[in-house]
């Protein structure tokens, strides 16, 4: 992506979120709903756009792009890590035990502190950061096919004609060129 082209779309960034113990909360049923929740209110107060997701059992990866002139990707995961933590409390999610640095952060046992972020910096780098998102599901042995796994934009990117529906199987080898992530 040109330095043009980005400075009139905004920002564009990968992230990975990791639940706290990597729990296997995330695909539960209460899980997808208050996460769904948790990023319609946060987009209604932050604006921005999801490129793609992909939603594991225990972290999710996210491309998101930004409004133009405004990168704070840090305040708005803030805003969907909260809003999911109540969420998932209200209606009966439970929590781990907390330290007591966390008790004084008044944090709960639901979320990792921090996230990884990578800032795309050009049209080969966001397509690579898309099939890393979109293979993810077939990395941790999830499923065989790519296909196969409900909870990802990859389908939305099939019906765009940006896959084959056959794109990422068990047969196939992706080697090192996803390394730098792990």
């Amino acid at each position: 992506m040109s330095r043009d082209r980005r400075n009139r779309i905004g920002q564009v960034d990968f992230f990975t979120v990791v639940t706290d113990r990597r729990r296997p909360i995330l695909t539960s049923d209460l899980g997808r709903r208050a996460l769904r929740a948790a990023f319609q209110q946060t987009k209604k107060a932050m604006p921005f756009e999801i490129t793609a997701i992909v939603l594991l059992p225990d972290h999710l990866h996210a491309i998101w792009k930004l409004p133009r002139g405004d990168g704070d990707y840090s305040a708005r995961w803030r805003r969907i890590k909260t809003a999911f933590t109540k969420l998932w409390r209200q209606h009966g999610g439970s929590v781990t035990p907390r330290s007591e640095s966390r008790r004084k952060r008044g944090e709960h046992g639901i979320w990792q502190r921090r996230f990884f972020e990578h800032t795309c910096r050009a049209e080969h780098d966001l397509k690579r950061c898309v099939d890393y998102l979109h293979v993810n599901p077939l990395k941790h042995g999830l499923v065989d096919r790519v296909c196969d796994w409900p909870w990802s934009s990859f389908h939305r990117y099939v019906a765009a004609g940006e896959y084959p529906i056959t794109w990422g199987s068990a047969n196939e080898w992706y080697g090192d060129e996803f390394k730098h992530f792990e």
